[in-house]
């Protein structure tokens, strides 16, 4: 569901992600583990055909990410480390909006924003403006935003950085409610607890290079007696 291979992305004289590969399947979910500033957020724009890398491949359902951008987009759901939300708006207007922009039929779209506002406890909150939301209510509506047209492969980039951890648990529990067996979730944290609760597999990266790939299990294994990025 989701491949890439010997992802490489450069600006200007700094490489921040040499050479990178992966392998994500159908139903799994993929923890990218590391520091701030490892390529984490680098790696999910390019797989999400938002930056262009600058050798490599990577490819989404079968489709390569610079040659079939577009449709690459429309197959994924992004939550983005800080979502930018429309907060003059109310949520089911900013839905409303949001599925307007990706082309669905607007009866498909109210019906899948009841259906998600309710899977994550917002429907009684669907009339108050964004600016009314708590950290954590704010990241929710985020999320209903990016599965509103159901994407078979799920990005989330640092989806509790900054919160309380009320909110941060709210918000775990969400991401909990998404798995299923046909859709593929990659979501980077420099959290290994989160990882942990959430993940399959995790994959560490530092300096843009992942350096250890596995369960829990495999991991210890392998880095036991290691900090898990190094000095």
């Amino acid at each position: 569901m989701i491949e890439a291979h010997e992802l490489r992305k450069q600006f200007g004289t700094f490489q921040a992600v040499k050479g990178l590969s992966l392998t994500i399947q159908p139903g799994e979910v993929l923890a990218l583990l590391g520091p701030n500033g490892a390529g984490k957020t680098t790696t999910v724009r390019m797989l999400g055909a938002i930056l262009k890398p600058t050798s490599g491949w990577a490819r989404i359902c079968g489709l390569d990410v610079v040659e079939h951008a577009q449709t690459v987009r429309n197959r994924v759901g992004l939550l983005t480390e800080y979502p930018g939300l429309y907060n003059r708006m109310r949520a089911v207007e900013y839905l409303d909006f949001f599925g307007a922009l990706l082309g669905m039929e607007r009866g498909l779209a109210n019906r899948r924003a009841e259906m998600l506002l309710k899977q994550f406890g917002l429907w009684e909150a669907r009339d108050r403006r964004l600016d009314g939301y708590s950290k954590g209510m704010k990241q929710k509506i985020a999320l209903v935003r990016a599965l509103i047209h159901d994407p078979p492969v799920m990005f989330l980039d640092e989806p509790t950085t900054a919160m309380d951890p009320q909110s941060a648990r709210t918000v775990r529990d969400a991401i909990g409610d998404l798995r299923n067996a046909e859709r593929t979730i990659l979501l980077t944290t420099h959290n290994l607890t989160e990882a942990e609760v959430l993940a399959d597999r995790i994959a560490i990266i530092r300096s843009g290079q992942i350096i250890a790939e596995g369960t829990i299990p495999q991991l210890t294994r392998q880095l036991l007696g290691e900090p898990l990025w190094g000095r």
